[in-house]
């Protein structure tokens, strides 16, 4: 891994001050992104050129006293979300070439802020996926050790992150694909409640499934541009907060260096705020399988609607042709009863949450497993990559509860792990707000 790169905040005032100019800035991000590519291949595309005159135009603007809040800030933006005059690939093959002529609205709302998209970065093949494998691009890596996964399928902009070519960028998060990622490469990753950010010039997994995410290498890179989104913190939260400790989500164990950390973090959450375990029995019953399916339909529906058979089988890479194959066998009543569990879920969940403001768990049972692993087995557990990985992320997709992964203070020799902290939905600005602050709590021990 490179070094840690200036935090959004500190970027943004050494540029405001004239200490650094953002032609700088911008030049030291795609340098670190060049130098990734080799070990890790975080980036699907990086956009040198465009970035260079971008940053021109803010130096510009910052010697004019025009410039906007995010003035000069390098930023990496999945390859999943277009960016005008950017290649966008979609991480298929199917769509090399593809050069939008416009902007996804979460990106406009940015760059119109002065950020500048340095490159796109890396995805699985339509964001279906946990691993960021590209069998038509290269596998992205694992910056803290390219042996194993960095998580996907927002993998690439973790990945970046964690390498230091960019502070913070945008992801998707269908059922975990943001936090995930945030986890196993030990970033900060964030998905708001279900509908708050625009999903237009986003390319579709699961419609309504789908969230819009922010990754950063710390809460306060978030929370700086989920501001300039319309995400803010609100006023001033209590002090001592309820938390609601959800232990493990079954059949999923934890592994026990994962059991390790939390339990470290939550004896330091509980010298402020009141940690108590929730009565989690049954709550989550079957929302992994409900999930797996309505990702299977409307992702069907998705690619269906797009293209013809004959160019998803030729075009679009084997595990998505695979998965396509098997969405052409769901019925009408499969999607409709997938739906109506999705609907019961997510009142159990506001229940289970009725003493609590917030719920802490792991973003995943186990740390990132190694490259090409067909499986995992967590104790007497055995079971796939998805499941594993999904099974602490996606309920709260399937109820659009806002959460965000946090990661947990680095062991040596051990790979990075998260802890994830979810709210109600709305509850974004406070959700980020304690955010900030079991991080500063994590970090001084």
């Amino acid at each position: 891994m490179s070094g840690r790169p200036l935090a959004l905040g500190q970027a943004r005032s050494a540029l405001a001050e004239g200490r650094l100019s953002a032609t700088a800035l911008v030049q030291e991000a795609l340098a670190a992104a060049d130098a990734s590519q080799d070990r890790i291949r975080a980036f699907a595309a990086i956009a040198r050129q465009e970035a260079l005159a971008a940053a021109a135009e803010s130096d510009r603007r910052l010697a004019t006293g025009t410039a906007r809040p995010l003035e000069g800030l390098p930023i990496g933006v999945k390859d999943l979300i277009d960016t005008r005059g950017i290649e966008t690939r979609y991480g298929s093959a199917a769509y090399v070439g593809n050069v939008p002529r416009a902007d996804a609205a979460i990106v406009r709302t940015l760059v119109e802020q002065g950020a500048i998209v340095i490159g796109k970065t890396a995805t699985h093949e339509f964001a279906w996926g946990v691993t960021t494998a590209s069998s038509a691009f290269g596998s992205t890596l694992n910056p803290h050790d390219p042996r194993h996964i960095p998580g996907g399928s927002s993998g690439g902009a973790a990945a970046a992150i964690a390498c230091g070519a960019v502070a913070a960028g945008l992801g998707t998060d269908t059922g975990g694909s943001v936090r995930i990622p945030a986890a196993l490469c030990g970033v900060a990753g964030f998905k708001p409640t279900r509908g708050v950010l625009p999903t237009q010039g986003i390319f579709p997994l699961a419609p309504s499934l789908d969230h819009p995410g922010l990754l950063g290498a710390g809460v306060a890179d978030i929370v700086l541009l989920a501001g300039a989104l319309g995400i803010g913190l609100g006023e001033h939260a209590a002090a001592a907060l309820r938390l609601g400790v959800i232990d493990a989500i079954a059949p999923v164990p934890l592994e026990d260096g994962v059991a390790a950390d939390m339990a470290d973090a939550l004896a330091l959450l509980g010298r402020v705020h009141a940690c108590g375990a929730i009565d989690s029995a049954g709550l989550f019953d079957g929302a992994f399988q409900t999930f797996a399916g309505i990702v299977l339909a409307e992702g069907g529906m998705v690619h269906f609607g797009r293209s013809d058979w004959d160019f998803i089988a030729a075009r679009y890479g084997a595990e998505t042709v695979d998965r396509l194959r098997r969405a052409r066998g769901v019925a009408l009543g499969d999607y409709a009863h997938w739906q109506q569990e999705r609907r019961r879920f997510a009142p159990r969940l506001e229940r289970a949450m009725r003493d609590v403001d917030y719920l802490v768990l792991p973003t995943c049972p186990c740390a990132a497993p190694r490259v090409e692993q067909s499986s995992v087995t967590i104790g007497a557990w055995t079971g796939t990559e998805r499941e594993a990985l999904m099974t602490y992320t996606a309920p709260f997709n399937l109820a659009g509860f806002p959460a965000i992964s946090i990661p947990l203070p680095a062991r040596p020799g051990r790979l990075p792990t998260g802890l994830q902290l979810v709210g109600r939905p709305g509850d974004d600005g406070g959700l980020l707000r304690l955010a900030l602050r079991v991080e500063a709590l994590l970090a001084a021990g």
